[in-house]
């Protein structure tokens, strides 16, 4: 069953800590080496975009496209390292399973610096098409990988495309907090996951640095942070009423080079100026909302996933 409903008029007050009226996600995605690639036996190149695609021979190996994506674990990922070090935030890496055990130095230090790593499947790819059975292998291969190269355990789950009808409540049933496979709300919000009351914290494509490629809307850095920074003037005011929440979403083949990573430093640091946020990693937020969320759900957010 789809719900068109959510909160309605009368969303829940849930206090941040701290009394902040916008809990801000920074989420980090490291994808790059778990894309589809000839030269680890898949029968074609992935595209170098998240949108779009670039037109190749897909019968041989493309060194360029390759490149595009070896760009993210080679320099991106510590170039957000530091400059999250510098500015004292901690984010969340949606991290592929397989990506990480091709680089498990950056593994180790996405965990030393203290920031959350959520399970981004174990390849890049969604879980649509996938037998119950495949897809419970999926979520315990991904989690598998990264307990094994950044020695953490992920509790949060998100992947590319697209989920079945059954993920949450195998989720749920391996023990996980939650999944940000929604665009739905500006908060987070239970579903009913076969026997288990399920909590999902949406994500976000506006304030996402996936509208750089392809089709995309943005052109420099001052456009992303003049996104960033309107999205999150809006939920600051609203939060006055009902606190909100943001997430920001980074890709390290993208958001990593240096025009949008300086865009999303300008973002940074001027949301560490503002009084009523607080930045914290989706589990931080998961486990806040779980402790102090109304009981009961409200109307038209506790429904089945599929009827």
């Amino acid at each position: 069953m789809r719900d068109l409903i959510g909160y309605g008029e009368n969303p829940p007050v849930v206090e941040w800590p701290g009394g902040a009226k916008v809990a801000v996600s920074v989420v980090v995605n490291y994808e790059e080496g778990a894309e589809r690639s000839i030269a680890w036996g898949d029968e074609a190149d992935e595209d170098i975009v998240i949108f779009g695609g670039w037109s190749s021979d897909p019968s041989r190996r493309n060194l360029m496209k390759e490149s595009f994506f070896e760009y993210g674990p080679r320099v991106g990922v510590w170039r957000y390292l530091a400059m999250l070090r510098e500015v004292g935030i901690p984010a969340t890496f949606m991290a592929c399973g397989a990506a990480l055990e091709k680089n498990p130095e950056a593994a180790r230090a996405i965990a030393r610096d203290g920031h959350e790593i959520c399970a981004h499947g174990y390849r890049w790819r969604g879980t649509a098409g996938m037998t119950p059975d495949e897809e419970r292998a999926e979520i315990r291969a991904a989690r598998a990988a990264i307990e094994a190269t950044a020695g953490v355990t992920p509790v949060g789950w998100y992947v590319r495309e697209d989920i079945t009808e059954n993920t949450r409540a195998i989720l749920a049933d391996e023990g996980f907090l939650y999944d940000s496979n929604s665009y739905a709300d500006d908060l987070p919000y239970f579903v009913q996951a076969g026997t288990a009351r399920h909590l999902v914290l949406p994500y976000a494509g506006d304030t996402n640095d996936g509208r750089f490629w392809g089709p995309g809307s943005l052109g420099t850095g001052a456009d992303f942070f003049s996104v960033l920074k309107d999205t999150l003037d809006c939920l600051l005011l609203e939060g006055e009423d009902v606190p909100k929440m943001m997430s920001v979403g980074i890709h390290l083949r993208i958001g990593g080079r240096p025009s949008v990573a300086h865009g999303v430093r300008r973002f940074l640091e001027y949301a560490r100026a503002q009084t009523g946020v607080w930045f914290a990693t989706r589990e931080e937020i998961a486990r806040w909302w779980l402790e102090h969320a109304p009981a009961e759900p409200q109307r038209g957010v506790f429904e089945e996933i599929a009827s």
